[in-house]
């Protein structure tokens, strides 16, 4: 288990993150279309997972602005937000903020995910939900980066993520 924080109280995932220089898992999640998508999908791609708990919520909602804005500077990349909101409620968020250079995903009916990617908080009054993480996978399906954001009502480092790909 990992442990983080939730306004400063001690919760845990259900584990750690896919390390840098491992092949990340593959997985399946539903588009905001209610098509699925896997990580398949993307093969030949370079692939941004922004996992959040909920698109509902500041820091997540945030955090989705901020890589829709830098994924079309971003060759070959394909940014992935991912949480266990419905996909109906990615859809509304993303199109009443003219998002669209992001690709939602939920795990509302998949948990290999959460699963694959250890994301899921296991205590807590978020338990069930996902942490803040990103992970950065090459085109090749190998993990790139990851962060396991230290406390959910912090921002993930955007910069720090981005500059694996810049390489």
């Amino acid at each position: 288990m990992a442990q983080i924080t939730f306004k400063g109280n001690p919760i845990h995932t259900a584990g750690n993150l896919p390390k840098a220089g491992e092949n990340a898992p593959d997985f399946t999640l539903t588009k905001d279309d209610l098509s699925d998508t896997s990580l398949q999908d993307f093969r030949g791609k370079r692939v941004v997972l922004n996992i959040f708990p909920s698109i509902d919520t500041p820091v997540c909602a945030t955090s989705v602005r901020k890589f829709n804005e830098q994924a079309s500077k971003l060759k070959n990349t394909a940014v992935l937000c991912i949480s266990k909101d419905l996909p109906f409620a990615q859809k509304r968020f993303c199109a009443s903020e003219g998002l669209s250079n992001v690709i939602n995903a939920s795990e509302y009916k998949n948990t290999g995910f959460s699963d694959a990617y250890k994301v899921k908080i296991v205590d807590g009054p978020l338990a069930g939900l996902f942490s803040r993480a990103i992970v950065v996978i090459d085109a090749q399906g190998k993990v790139i980066h990851a962060e396991q954001v230290p406390e959910i009502a912090q921002e993930p480092d955007y910069a720090k993520a981005l500059s694996v790909l810049e390489a």
